[in-house]
């Protein structure tokens, strides 16, 4: 583990972001579980005991699944001078304030940019606090 509490919070933050997807994903998983078991349950039931015309409670077909809202992307914000290039900005996908040529980049790589002084993230548009970070 890294030493310094910048980068061990980024790490931290990468890790809680995981933690809270895979919880959606979980859940979504018990639920389709539970209408499995239901519908087995229904399926081993003697034919006999199921009434014909009669409708058993959740039998219908099942809700659609709606995913979660999709997270904004990053972009990197790079620009090139006669004197070198300038430091780069990251910003979200959907930024007003980009210019130039976007360069998508996954948020764990947005989190180790961060730590580096020569990038920042955007005051606009504020992709560390997106993920989470705390650059103060």
């Amino acid at each position: 583990m890294p030493p310094d509490p910048r980068r061990l919070r980024v790490i931290l933050a990468h890790l809680d972001e995981e933690i809270a997807d895979n919880e959606t994903v979980a859940t979504y998983l018990r639920l389709q579980r539970e209408a499995v078991l239901a519908a087995l349950g229904r399926a081993e039931r003697p034919q006999q005991q199921q009434r014909p015309g009669h409708k058993v409670k959740g039998a219908g077909p099942l809700p659609a699944f709606t995913p979660p809202p999709a997270r904004a992307g990053y972009i990197v914000q790079q620009k090139r001078t006669t004197h070198g290039p300038e430091p780069a900005f990251i910003h979200l996908a959907d930024c007003t304030m980009f210019e130039g040529t976007p360069h998508p980049i996954r948020a764990d790589e947005v989190r180790a940019a961060l730590t580096d002084p020569t990038i920042t993230a955007c005051t606009f548009c504020r992709p560390d606090t997106e993920l989470g970070i705390d650059l103060a």
